[in-house]
């Protein structure tokens, strides 16, 4: 964050945020790959001049021409990716660092290449935010230049200390991620769902969707987030099933520069290219092919699912979206909040036995109206597992309180779980947090199904109907603290002492007042 501080300039702090975590994207990239490329090489790897900036892999290339393509081959197959020396971090921190007058161009040809050919599939427009010829940068190609060397440069310098740990990279890069959302204020909201959140949904998903209490599950064969912003929350389910625990992850985001970061994030955290699948398009218009297949056999489906869209975004409910598979069952959400939209499209693909968690604006839990028929119809089906309510001002992006939702096909309690732990939290200066015993009490309660006064309670159907389906936790969890019971006979005794004292504490101050001649206290 230093480095952003001193080189912003004239970038934008989102701008900024684009350079930089590309940059240190390349770095990871780089650093795994050359890594991979002494194992491979084994006493072949060039030892170089460390004072002259030697790169490796360059020394290498040079020297086996005639062997290139019979690497680059091994590579693809053992890290899935290649990436040729001139491009390499270390080259390009070389050329920096003495103001090569070429940098601009080698870096246009390096990001063109990751993303055609570095891969078996194709990451096209993955560096599409990081204008290099933006008048941004300088007017014209020379001061463009000389300002990415400076950047460049410092950030080589600020990134030195992550040389021997390339996880850290993973962690550096969230990091950066996390703090630029809580900089950016309101726009945040579209592309970071707060660690602490994503810790309950992406807890919940992997616990046994029928079983809960079993504990969780040994493998995901897919887990999908329709709004998927940066990816930290696919990322999330991810390190808690273990890298070989999740079939793959597919991820669904709307906001090209939001989408990029999210591509970047999944290979940065070593999720190789064939075990993610990253679209780009809107949710609600459903623009992805793969979950447009109208033959019910082949409809893509998904073990968990987890998301936090938009919340209560306006959106284009045509007449012909009633008629949309994912709607016609229940209902079309209305113009004015696309809350249920959402949570219907998510719901359309998820697997039977499978588990959804989904962040919505309290709203959706009492509206009336259209979104009232879609609630009812939900509860009616049995498909509302459990309501948590949490602590307002949770967001980046904003300070309403917000609840999950979590749903099932088929589930076997016959109830709805409240959890209120919209009172459970430690008040920060920007945003309320939730502690780690708070979360894991919000963990605990839902997968026992527990029981507590005034903050979790199971209802069953009759008196969700009696309250014409509407879940608003404040109907069926008492917040408030009953006033204690007051021992008269205890409290007339305390009196009387009261009065004792007085009587005692007033006679010595009238012998005071007496010795010294002055007037007594009546």
């Amino acid at each position: 964050m230093a480095i952003a501080d001193q080189l912003r300039g004239s970038m934008d702090a989102d701008d900024f945020r684009d350079y930089m975590l590309s940059f240190l994207f390349l770095r990871y990239l780089s650093d795994n790959y050359e890594a991979a490329a002494q194992k491979e090489l084994g006493a072949d790897y060039p030892t170089v001049d460390a004072a002259a900036k030697q790169v490796p892999l360059a020394v290498w290339y040079a020297a086996n021409a005639a062997d290139v393509l019979a690497f680059e081959k091994q590579m693809r197959r053992k890290v899935h990716y290649v990436i040729q020396p001139a491009h390499l971090w270390s080259s390009v921190a070389n050329m920096a660092r003495t103001q090569d007058g070429e940098l601009l161009n080698m870096l246009q040809a390096g990001f063109k290449y990751i993303e055609n050919e570095s891969f078996e599939s194709t990451f096209a427009g993955l560096f599409s935010e990081i204008d290099l010829g933006s008048s941004k940068l300088g007017k014209g190609y020379s001061e463009r230049n000389a300002v990415l060397c400076t950047v460049i440069q410092k950030i080589a310098e600020g990134l030195a200390d992550f040389s021997a740990n390339i996880d850290a990279l993973g962690d550096a890069y969230e990091y950066l991620i996390g703090q630029f959302a809580a900089g950016s204020g309101k726009k945040a909201g579209e592309f970071y769902t707060p660690q602490q959140i994503s810790d309950i949904l992406s807890t919940i998903v992997t616990l046994d969707s029928q079983e809960p209490k079993t504990g969780a599950k040994q493998r995901l064969e897919s887990v999908m987030d329709f709004a998927c912003g940066s990816g930290s929350l696919l990322l999330n389910v991810r390190k808690r099933m273990g890298p070989h625990g999740i079939g793959k992850i597919y991820g669904q985001e709307k906001n090209i520069t939001t989408y990029n970061l999210a591509r970047m994030n999944m290979l940065l955290h070593g999720v190789k290219d064939t075990e993610f699948e990253i679209f780009h398009g809107d949710t609600l218009t459903n623009e992805w092919d793969k979950l447009r297949e109208l033959n019910p056999a082949k409809k893509p489906s998904f073990d968990a699912i987890v998301a936090n869209p938009p919340f209560s975004l306006r959106w284009d409910a045509s007449e012909a979206m009633a008629d949309d598979v994912r709607f016609k069952n229940h209902g079309l959400a209305p113009k004015s909040a696309a809350d249920f939209a959402f949570l219907l499209h998510g719901f359309h693909f998820l697997k039977d036995e499978g588990v959804m968690a989904i962040i919505l604006p309290h709203g959706v839990l009492f509206r009336g109206g259209a979104e009232e028929r879609i609630r009812t119809k939900l509860l009616k089906d049995g498909h509302i597992d459990t309501v948590i309510g949490l602590p307002s001002n949770l967001f980046y992006s904003t300070g309403i309180p917000v609840c999950i939702l979590i749903l099932k096909k088929c589930k076997k309690a016959d109830d709805v779980l409240f959890i209120n732990a919209a009172e459970h939290f430690d008040k920060g200066k920007r945003q309320n947090q939730l502690s780690e015993a708070h979360i894991a009490k919000i963990i605990k309660t839902y997968q026992f199904r527990e029981e507590e006064a005034r903050y979790a309670r199971r209802v069953g159907m009759a008196e969700i109907e009696k309250n014409d389906f509407n879940l608003n936790i404040s109907r069926y969890i008492s917040t408030a603290v009953a006033d204690a019971e007051i021992d008269l006979e205890a409290t007339h005794q305390q009196l009387l002492k009261l009065e004792q004292d007085i009587a005692s504490a007033k006679e010595k101050h009238n012998s005071f007042l007496k010795e010294l001649g002055l007037s007594l206290l009546p």
